[in-house]
């Protein structure tokens, strides 16, 4: 299908979204979205992805929500629509049963680090810069800053960033773990296919079980998280895949894993 501002291609079990807006420095309007949304429906409903990867251009990963459109917004009522459209991307990507990793390249602002925020992996260029300026033009972060980002960082380094609105670089997003991994800018979408490849050639239930056993149970109590674990560690004995595993392992063959 083609897209106004998203580029969406499929190689070898790797799905990849690159936003493209060059001329509004890759901002998230409805229209993104919009087309966001629906490009993640296809993902999920087909069965040979297994990996996707989000990226932007060189210089913008995603320079945050369109200032244009939310300039436009008169009232509550609005701003509550517009959050919605956003709300539902945001949540498809983190709720996403099939891993999502970020490779981050240029800046990456508000809305643009709020998107990666809500990515289960973040790969970025050296050149990469991260921030949450919203206070700076009178807002709060509104895709779910607040709230991922001390998850990740902690509360003391996230409020720093928020109240200050300052960006960091790559490396300080690294050593604060805000991302996994810095790699030199011609290198960062072959380390997330190649980190993307290695997850693909992995049971697909054992990865889906492995996100909802960290996703589900880093808020819960811990009885109730390993309980959890345990009932999925289970179904996983129920799966043509651990037969396949288990027999690969034993035949010292490459598994053929297919998803059941």
């Amino acid at each position: 299908m083609a897209y106004n501002t998203i580029v969406y291609e499929k190689s070898e079990g790797i799905g990849t979204i690159t936003l493209n807006r060059p001329k509004s420095m890759n901002a998230l309007s409805s229209e993104v979205f919009r087309e966001m949304a629906e490009v993640l429906e296809l993902i999920s409903a087909d069965p040979d992805v297994r990996v996707v990867i989000l990226t932007g251009s060189e210089k913008f990963f995603a320079a945050g929500a369109d200032i244009t459109e939310i300039r436009n917004i008169s009232n509550a009522t609005e701003a509550h629509a517009f959050l919605k459209k956003a709300r539902a991307v945001f949540s498809g990507l983190e709720d996403s049963e099939k891993p999502v990793i970020a490779a981050v390249n240029g800046f990456a602002l508000g809305g643009g680090c709020e998107i990666a925020l809500s990515c289960h992996i973040r790969v970025a260029s050296e050149g990469a810069r991260f921030g949450q300026p919203e206070v700076k033009i009178g807002l709060l972060p509104g895709f779910g800053g607040s709230q991922r980002l001390p998850r990740l960082i902690g509360k003391g380094r996230a409020l720093e960033l928020l109240l200050t609105g300052g960006m960091i670089d790559a490396g300080e997003a690294l050593r604060i773990g805000l991302v996994n991994k810095v790699v030199p800018a011609e290198s960062l979408v072959e380390t997330a296919m190649d980190i993307a490849g290695v997850i693909a050639a992995n049971a697909p239930l054992a990865i889906e079980y492995c996100m909802a056993a960290v996703s589900s149970g880093l808020e819960m109590p811990l009885e109730e998280a390993l309980r959890m674990e345990a009932a999925l560690f289970g179904l996983c004995f129920a799966s043509d895949d651990m037969r396949e595993g288990t027999s690969a392992f034993l035949e010292k063959r490459p598994a053929r894993f297919t998803g059941r």
